[in-house]
């Protein structure tokens, strides 16, 4: 049995796939990297048939989503070990092997996170809390710029070391280290979840079974952020949101679901009223220009 399994879903992004798979080349483990392309129109999954024969490769004919398209992968996994990660990574010398041992060595861990650095290697913020609805109602809203700051301050672990191993709630998807054991006890990913939340709610899964969430910052791997969801931009931000409407539903019931959904349409409405009044004034100063 091989130690890792990679499984890196990719939309578009064929040039930034091609350096992540080549950063994978002196990894220090025995890998087996499965490509899952969903639905490309850039030539990605000739690339990686053509320069990257020993990957396997999934092609889809059309988006299938973050989720469904990384289950794909999992269930052909033959490692000990799944990694998630973005097309849009690329991983720092030995990082996945010092991951690897880090899991090997505490048996109650189901996922080890990297530190992930921006293209200049500036840190990209990367470990989490578990949301709540307050943070619900700032994070990534209108109100973020006055949100209390404890609230996005305990959401974003800010008081715990980011120079050393620390249990935390969950971690980012761009590069994700599961224990297969653990994802044969609580599944895969749930397909529900298109694009955003993903990730938090297996984290949510792994740890109400007892498992252990980790971030380890001695691992880098470096993320060119968004670079497949930028190319959808307006619907990105209504997959965020929605995501996070379902995700409170799943693990906080419909009131809580439904109280953030209503905020978050009014919170539009408001921005949109604001926006047509910012148009109009503009239009009639115009005018009498």
């Amino acid at each position: 049995m091989v130690d890792v399994t990679v499984v890196i879903v990719s939309w578009n992004v064929r040039s930034l796939l091609s350096r992540c798979l080549r950063s994978l080349a002196d990894a220090g483990r025995s890998l087996d990297v499965i490509v899952v392309d969903n639905g490309s129109s850039d030539g990605s999954a000739a690339m990686v048939q053509a320069e990257f024969p020993a990957a396997r490769l999934i092609a889809n004919a059309d988006n299938r989503g973050f989720a469904a398209a990384n289950n794909q992968g999992i269930a052909l996994a033959e490692g000990r070990y799944v990694l998630l990660l973005n097309p849009d990574t690329e991983v720092v010398g030995d990082a996945l092997a010092t991951m690897v041992d880090y899991a090997e060595a505490h048996s109650d861990v189901a996922v080890v996170g990297p530190r992930l650095l921006g293209p200049d290697g500036s840190p990209q913020h990367s470990r989490y809390r578990f949301p709540t609805l307050a943070t619900a109602l700032f994070e990534s809203t209108w109100l973020q710029p006055v949100a209390p700051r404890r609230i996005l301050e305990h959401y974003h672990a800010l008081d715990l070391t980011d120079d050393r191993p620390v249990d935390v709630d969950w971690v980012r998807g761009a590069a994700l280290l599961a224990r297969r054991q653990a994802v044969e006890q609580i599944g895969l990913l749930d397909e529900r979840f298109f694009m955003y939340s993903e990730e938090l709610d297996w984290c949510r899964r792994f740890r109400d079974a007892g498992w252990r969430v980790v971030y380890f910052p001695a691992a880098q791997v470096v993320h060119y952020e968004g670079k497949s969801s930028e190319q959808v931009a307006p619907a990105r931000h209504i997959y965020f949101q929605t995501s996070k409407v379902r995700y409170f539903r799943k693990h906080h019931g419909r009131a809580a679901a439904g109280f953030l959904r209503g905020f978050l349409l009014g919170a539009y409405v408001w921005q949109i009223g604001v926006e047509a009044a910012k148009w109009l004034l503009g239009h009639k100063r115009a005018l009498r220009a």
